[in-house]
């Protein structure tokens, strides 16, 4: 597995990560407890070394589960997690108010003594806020998490969702490491302003969702029933209509995935690996076989005249829907 360093921070973590928050919550019932420990100890064989969990996913059980799969191999691995919800709230109220934001200092600290616990490590390798909280000066939140830096619990922090000029207030504070953001040929809103910041900055670009939630590796079509549990079912671009009308990206990924003899989903891959040497995208999997197609795109060369074709044909596709409820979209790019 190839590796890459988020910006400046020297932070190094295998090209592609694996976001592990479809083990415990949002895509369905949970999965078997034992099948996941396998399958995350299985992405380690394979080379990943950046693993992605949060408080909230569960709440809690995300990662207990990471922490107990990952402890005999702590040293082989980097551990991400997340503060910044209020996790007393339901999580899973994507509906109506939401979820409630709470990054108060003393929240922080909490969140990172808990997060330490259950994630069974004395030092977590980088803590994300997950949302930018209106209520708190971003400068507080970066100053609680430099007090935590100076106390060895923490050793990077990121941010999630953020706007510019949040990023530039919080990195005068305490360097920021990584930001995480949704980026994919689906979503490219990053690349206007937020690619050019991070550059400038020195600061490396976490990509979830880089498969679009599902819909870039061409297994979802507007017939894909979602279950209750799984929040794709209250997304507008998850409509039948827009998955009809999205279909049209997905073809394309096909017919770029025949020439490269691939898949959709490793060309999308590919795809955000070649934009930036400091981009490391996280796709979230359950099952082993997909972990393993995954990691082929790491290895799946993308040439100056690929990418053009590809970004002319995307720029001829417009995405339908809008990619979170109102809500929801409201906690980004503050």
């Amino acid at each position: 597995m190839q590796k890459r360093t988020l910006g400046k921070s020297g932070l190094e973590v295998s090209a592609l990560g694996l976001g592990c928050m479809g083990m415990s919550f949002s895509y369905g019932p949970p999965k078997d407890k034992q099948e996941m420990i396998s399958l995350l100890r299985t992405a380690v064989e394979r080379g990943v070394t950046f693993f992605d969990t949060a408080e909230v996913y569960g709440p809690f059980t995300n990662e207990e589960l990471v922490g107990e799969a990952l402890a005999p191999l702590r040293d082989q691995v980097v551990i991400a997690t997340k503060f910044g919800f209020d996790t007393s709230v339901d999580p899973r109220a994507m509906k109506g108010s939401g979820p409630v934001l709470n990054s108060r200092p003393e929240n922080i600290r909490q969140v990172a003594e808990a997060s330490l616990k259950r994630l069974r490590i004395d030092v977590i390798d980088l803590f994300y806020q997950y949302r930018v909280d209106p209520d708190v000066p971003i400068e507080d939140v970066a100053g609680a998490v430099k007090e935590l830096i100076q106390e060895g619990k923490v050793r990077h922090f990121g941010l999630s969702e953020a706007g510019v000029q949040t990023i530039r207030r919080a990195h005068a504070v305490q360097p920021v490491t990584t930001l995480q953001s949704e980026y994919s040929l689906w979503w490219r809103r990053p690349e206007a302003e937020m690619l050019p910041t991070l550059e400038e900055l020195g600061i490396g670009l976490v990509a979830y969702s880089p498969l679009g939630k599902g819909f870039l590796t061409g297994k979802i079509d507007e017939s894909t029933t979602f279950d209750s549990t799984d929040f794709r079912s209250t997304l507008p671009r998850f409509t039948p209509e827009a998955r009809k009308a999205n279909q049209a990206m997905v073809d394309l990924l096909g017919q770029i995935a025949a020439q490269k003899e691939a898949t959709p989903a490793q060309v999308a891959l590919a795809w955000l690996l070649a934009r930036k040497p400091w981009i490391v995208p996280i796709p979230g999997t359950t099952k082993l076989n997909r972990l393993d197609e995954n990691i082929g795109a790491v290895a799946l060369e993308l040439t100056a005249d690929d990418l053009r074709e590809i970004d002319s044909a995307a720029a001829q596709i417009k995405v339908e829907g809008a990619r979170y409820p109102e809500k929801l979209e409201q906690m980004t790019n503050r």
